[in-house]
């Protein structure tokens, strides 16, 4: 809890909504749909779609998302796959011939975007207030525009070169990347969404917008085709779920790495994590090795959902878990046990939002690298993904890249459930983090016993491709302890990931928790009752 001593953020508490996402304007936007009488899923979905406009080289409808919902007064968690598919005439051997990997700032690392269709599906058959509804705000500020965030200009800055053609044109200032304040436009895009709070999926995966989408994507050498976009579909997927010391972390299943937080919790559950420093040696270099461990599992075995299924219990197994933690050795660090081939990046956002009905959303969305593909279409702007350069070009591998395939996904929304009770939905930003980031959010919790607030602002670590990062919050002295166990410290330029997290206490008490790595803010709805709109609008919601 925080201390009032020092700087810090305090968490938020409100009894009838809240909302926790990674910019102040997507937060009030959330709240403001629950005044409408919406609910929790109404929320995420304005939110998220806004977001795309506060945070545009990290998500936007060209991107893809992923989420867990837990309807109100019910034990069950739905999963939602909104990720998009690979062109039909997508040919490995071809991609192959071209380079050992898939150039991820080309048209051949471009999926077809899934979001928007996860979006219509959300708001259709579990929100209250209408697809027009939730798009409104975000239509709003695409017009008006959204003043860049200090930590948004400087992200943009830095990845500004990214940019190429039409991208250059609506996402760059005379050429310039925007400054702190400076006012980000997009009214094209503004009118695409017109398009599809008017008619539906239909008016992003049909018609103009995916015409010219279609056509920009040609252009740049690609083999998409409007049947492929026709053809991307969201679906329902039963959540998977790994205990941990009486607490339940509930993942979504692969494509996305929800398996290797499960398999990196297993992991820890073997060691008495209470008794160490959380912000100690052992700690740090504990989880270092853990994390090697789960991503060697994630890289061999996470993929298209088709060809992850057959290796999906073993990776989930405990006796998997043991087998691995045995090889670790507190006193030296291993060696990668295999290259990190995937490509993993870091820019995604995502958002956690729990009603007066107690429905709680953990929603991430995301267009893989800073700006994606670089790549825009060109009479809407709307920037492209490059998830496919998550695939493998290894012939044979579950992960190889192939046509109608789902490329393995670093972004996993999360619950967590205790006595069989959602008690708190989070996520964590961060590309190839995030299972390790759910692992060390979840041990801050249980093993540690802090609040939410506090267990995302402590202090991380990640042993990424450049060394083990090791944030400022940890002293001098555990950076030389650690490299005398063989670690190459390193210090990120920027903290690593972000996080949004809301706790729903036994007695109605709702707490909030937002990153202070980014620019976000937890906000309460604390209206005394239902209004008679919320009543009214009511509807019954169609089992997953």
């Amino acid at each position: 809890m925080h201390t009032f001593s020092g700087p810090g953020r305090s968490l938020a508490i409100a009894e009838n909504g809240m909302a926790a996402t990674s910019h102040p304007l997507a937060s009030k936007v959330a709240i403001q749909m629950l005044e409408q009488g919406g609910n929790a899923v109404d929320a995420a979905v304005a939110a998220a779609v806004l977001l795309g406009f506060c945070e545009p080289h990290m998500s936007g409808i060209g991107g893809d998302c992923f989420a867990l919902i837990n309807p109100g007064g019910e034990d069950r968690v739905i999963g939602l796959n909104a990720s998009g598919a690979a062109p039909a005439a997508l040919d490995s051997s071809r991609l192959r011939a071209a380079g050992a990997e898939i150039d991820p700032r080309s048209a051949a690392a471009v999926t077809v975007p899934g979001a928007v269709d996860g979006f219509v599906k959300l708001a259709s058959d579990w929100g209250r207030l209408g697809l027009k509804t939730c798009l409104a705000p975000a239509i709003h500020y695409a017009e008006q525009g959204v003043p860049a965030a200090p930590r948004v200009a400087r992200d943009w800055a830095e990845s500004a070169a990214t940019l190429q053609g039409r991208g250059r044109d609506f996402y760059l200032s005379g050429g310039a990347p925007l400054s702190p304040g400076q006012v980000f436009r997009a009214p094209k895009q503004a009118e695409a969404l017109r398009l599809i709070a008017t008619e539906g999926r239909a008016g992003f995966y049909e018609g103009p917008v995916a015409a010219d989408m279609v056509a920009a994507l040609t252009a740049a050498g690609g083999i998409h085709t409007l049947d492929d976009f026709a053809a991307q579909e969201a679906e329902y997927v039963t959540p998977i779920a790994g205990q941990y010391r009486g607490w339940d972390l509930i993942e979504l299943p692969p494509n996305g790495q929800g398996a290797a937080a499960i398999l990196m919790a297993n992991i820890l559950s073997g060691f008495d994590l209470a008794s160490l420093d959380p912000t100690g040696v052992d700690r740090v270099h504990l989880e270092a090795e853990a994390a090697k461990l789960a991503y060697d599992a994630r890289n061999r075995f996470v993929a298209d959902p088709a060809a992850s299924a057959p290796y999906l219990d073993r990776m989930l197994a405990p006796g998997t878990a043991a087998k691995l933690a045995a090889l670790i050795d507190m006193e030296r660090a291993m060696e990668a046990p295999a290259r990190l081939t995937e490509a993993v990046h870091r820019e995604t956002i995502c958002l956690t939002v729990v009603d007066r009905d107690r429905m709680a959303v953990s929603l991430i969305y995301s267009i893989f690298d800073s700006f994606g593909s670089g790549l825009a279409s060109d009479r809407y702007g709307i920037l492209f993904h490059n998830r496919g350069a998550g695939f493998t070009l290894d012939a044979g591998h579950p992960n190889e890249a192939g046509p109608g395939k789902r490329p393995m996904h670093t972004i996993i929304p999360a619950m967590l459930r205790r006595g069989g009770r959602i008690v708190m939905p989070f996520c964590v930003m961060g590309g190839q983090y995030q299972a390790a980031g759910h692992a060390r959010f979840l041990t801050n919790v249980v093993d540690y016993g802090l609040d939410p607030q506090t267990a995302i602002a402590a202090p991380r670590s990640f042993p990424g491709d450049d060394g083990l990062q090791l944030e400022t919050g940890y002293g001098t002295g555990v950076r030389a302890a650690l490299t005398a166990r063989g670690h190459a410290v390193v210090t990120p330029a920027v903290g690593i990931g972000g996080a949004q997290a809301i706790r729903i206490d036994a007695d109605g008490t709702l707490w909030g928790a937002s990153d202070p790595r980014k620019a976000g803010a937890a906000v309460g709805d604390c209206r005394a009752a239902r209004t008679a709109v919320a009543r009214a609008q009511r509807k019954p919601r169609r089992p997953a």
